[in-house]
C-alpha cells in the first residue's frame, strides 16, 4: 500500500500535524458525516461503485436510488438468513481474515498498529481470560459489504463503548501516531453455546467511522449466529473476535486460500471454525 503525498504532509510535518488536529476534531467528524448522509453526497455513489468494483447483484436497491452516500454504504442485502449451522463458527463480515494465539507478550497487529490485549479491551481481568487463546481479526476494505452478524449462537452477557480520536490508519500514519489505541471501539462479551466465553469487537477509524449497533442486542439478550449486529458507516474498519484457548479448530480452508500478506478473504456466514475436538 502506498503512502500518499497528503498524508506523507499531513503526518510528518509540522503545519500538517497542525491541520490533521483540526481534521479529527469532533466537529468535523460530525460535519462529515451530515454531508455523507445528505442528499448532497448522492454524486458519490456511481463513482464510488465505479472506483471499487463493487458487486450490486443481490443489494436491496431502493426505487428512486439511494439518497446519499451513507445510504449507500450501509446498504442491505435482500437475504439474509441466519446460520444454518449451529455447531460452527461463522464469520461475522465481508473482508479479509487474519488470526494469531494470543500469548502473555503478544502485540495484536492490526492495521499496521501494534497493541496489547489488555489496551485493546481496557479490562485486565477479562484480558486475563485469553490468555493462550485465538484472535481473529476481519479486516473490511472500502469494497467490503460493511453490515456484520453475530458469529456464533450464545447470550450477551455485558457490552462496552470505547471512545477515541479517529486517525488515518494507512503506513504513514501508524508510525507517528498510536492510531488503533485511540480508535473510537465497541464490544460484547458472549457467552456462546458451543465456543465458551467470547468477545466480539467493532472498530471505527477516520473521520465518521460510525459504529451502529442493534439496541436491541443488549445485556441478557439471546443472540442467533447470522442475527444482524450492526453496521459501519463510512471509513475504515476491523471486527475482531476473541476465543478462550482451545477451543476453536480453524477450517482447513482457510489456510489454503492465504494470501501473501497472510489474510483469508471471507464472506458473511461462510464457516471458519469449529469446536475443537
Amino acid at each position: 500500500m502506498k503512502d500518499t503525498l497528503l498524508l506523507r504532509l499531513l503526518y510528518r510535518t509540522v503545519p500538517g500535524r497542525a491541520l490533521l488536529k483540526v481534521l479529527v476534531s469532533p466537529w468535523i467528524s460530525r460535519l462529515a458525516g451530515r454531508f455523507l448522509s445528505s442528499g448532497a453526497s448522492r454524486p458519490l455513489v456511481s463513482y464510488y461503485i465505479s472506483r471499487y468494483h463493487i458487486d450490486m447483484r443481490g443489494i436491496d436497491i431502493p426505487e428512486n436510488g439511494y439518497t446519499s452516500f451513507n445510504e449507500f454504504f450501509t446498504r442491505s442485502r435482500r437475504a439474509h438468513k441466519r446460520s444454518a449451522r449451529p455447531d460452527c463458527l461463522i464469520s461475522p463480515c465481508d473482508g479479509f481474515l487474519s488470526s494469531m494465539t494470543i500469548r502473555q507478550d503478544t502485540l495484536l497487529d492490526v492495521k499496521h498498529t501494534k497493541f496489547t490485549l489488555q489496551s485493546l479491551l481496557q479490562d485486565d481481568a477479562l484480558a486475563e481470560n485469553f490468555r493462550n487463546g485465538t484472535a481473529l481479526i476481519f479486516r473490511l476494505t472500502p469494497a467490503n459489504y460493511h453490515r456484520y452478524s453475530y458469529a456464533a449462537d450464545g447470550r450477551v452477557c455485558w457490552s462496552k463503548k470505547i471512545p477515541g480520536v479517529l486517525h488515518c490508519v494507512r503506513p504513514v500514519a501508524t508510525r507517528t501516531f498510536p492510531v488503533f489505541t485511540e480508535n473510537s471501539r465497541e464490544y460484547q462479551v458472549i457467552e456462546t453455546d458451543r465456543f465458551g466465553k467470547m468477545v466480539q469487537m467493532e472498530v471505527g477509524a477516520l473521520l465518521v467511522g460510525k459504529i451502529t449497533n442493534d439496541p436491541q442486542f443488549d445485556a441478557e439478550s439471546i443472540v442467533w449466529a447470522g442475527d444482524e449486529k450492526g453496521y459501519f458507516e463510512f471509513g475504515g474498519s476491523t471486527i475482531i473476535l476473541l476465543f478462550q484457548e482451545g477451543v476453536l479448530e480453524m477450517d482447513t480452508s482457510l489456510a489454503r486460500r492465504r494470501d501473501a500478506n497472510g489474510e483469508t478473504p471471507v464472506r458473511t456466514g461462510e464457516v471458519i471454525a469449529r469446536l475443537h475436538r
